[in-house]
């Protein structure tokens, strides 16, 4: 365990993901963001300004491909964005946008505000190594270094002094849960273990923002699902703004605060996981969450039926206290187990007010994904 001290994109959910509550918009702003690989990329750009050319045919009269196309994403401060799509979905060319290890065809990127295409080399590096943190599947550890001179590595190239170097590692070291094991070099770590020193290492420049592009997904399944689990708990703590990239949509939903589905370059869908799996945009986005459970995903104060449209059909509630009760964020899980061998309704409480009524038949709507 870790232990330290088709929706509007910039909504924000109440739920208890990181990445709820009331916080500071667009730390990550990324407007119109197009990148086409080849040689005749601008004459491509310009083509599809003109004629709106798919990515076939861009690769049929240019030889170039569309990796990203026209992406617009705002990602607010301490949320866990996470965008998923398939192998050659333009995930992974996207996030590399953030920090301009490519540079894009057209479009503008935003870092707090700052646009980070008008920075000059030196202006690049010092946000690149103040302000964003990487993470990648292939951690690419020194293997002749220590687990403590991995992690301090980048202050090493800063000219920070070793003492203060080595007292940032210890406070890394005990957040990723690695106490001990600072002296030891990576080939005497398990894969999880060094997953944790990769997280450590772009957690030892507190950077304001993290990329993580599928960290875990090399991962066997029981230490892929606890990394995940310490990790959600360090970004509650930590507040990091994390776009996290992802192939697994299970994984997508149980990191996310919102989510942004892409497909050839596009996205086709951005919203909270309940969006997602409640309201597909199109068929595409259905296919994928055809198999999702519901039962974590949907929450009461979907499903629920108002008071007064209950009372209207049914009769007036009367004793609530001979009610199973409920809040308007208890999930279907939740609900589930209140009605188990009730004959009553469930009634969702806010503030002390009855504000809704759970019946069987709206839990069976939601089980199946009806909002």
């Amino acid at each position: 365990m870790i232990t330290n001290t088709g929706t509007d994109v910039n909504q924000i959910p109440s739920s208890s993901k990181p990445g709820g509550g009331k916080r500071r918009q667009n730390v990550v702003d990324l407007r119109h963001v197009w990148k086409i690989f080849g040689d005749r990329a601008d004459e491509a750009f310009a083509a599809i300004q003109k004629d709106n050319l798919s990515k076939a045919e861009v690769l049929d009269r240019f030889q170039c491909v569309v990796g990203v196309r026209d992406v617009n994403i705002s990602v607010n401060e301490g949320e866990v964005f996470c965008i998923m799509g398939l192998s050659g979905s333009g995930k992974s060319t996207l996030v590399r946008h953030v920090n301009r290890l490519i540079e894009p065809t057209a479009g503008e990127i935003y870092i707090n505000g700052t646009d980070v295409n008008k920075l000059n080399k030196e202006e690049l590096r010092v946000m690149r190594a103040d302000n964003i943190g990487m993470v990648f599947q292939n951690m690419a550890l020194l293997p002749h270094r220590t687990v403590r001179d991995n992690i301090t590595f980048a202050l090493e190239l800063r000219n920070v002094a070793k003492a203060a170097r080595d007292k940032e590692a210890e406070r890394v070291i005990e957040i990723v849960s690695l106490q001990g094991y600072g002296d030891r070099m990576p080939s005497e770590l398990s894969g999880g273990m060094q997953q944790r020193v990769g997280l450590a290492r772009a957690l030892a420049a507190d950077p304001d923002i993290l990329l993580m592009d599928e960290p875990f997904s090399a991962l066997d399944p029981l230490i892929r699902r606890g990394l995940q689990d310490e990790f959600l708990e360090l970004s509650k703590k930590m507040n990091k703004t994390t776009l996290f990239i992802t192939h697994d949509l299970d994984e997508a939903i149980r990191m996310g605060s919102r989510i942004a589905i892409m497909k050839d370059g596009e996205i086709v869908q951005i919203g909270t996981p309940e969006d997602i799996v409640t309201k597909p945009a199109d068929d595409y986005v259905a296919q994928f969450v055809a198999g999702i459970s519901k039962l974590k995903l949907i929450y009461a104060h979907t499903v629920m039926t108002p008071v007064a449209e209950y009372e209207k059909s049914t009769g007036k509630l009367e004793s609530l206290k001979d009610y199973p009760q409920a809040g308007p964020d208890d999930d279907l899980d939740t609900l589930v187990g209140l009605a188990v061998d009730r004959t009553r309704p469930v009634v969702i409480m806010n503030d002390g007010k009855p504000i809704g009524v759970v019946t069987k038949d709206n839990l069976l709507h939601g089980i199946q994904g009806e909002a």
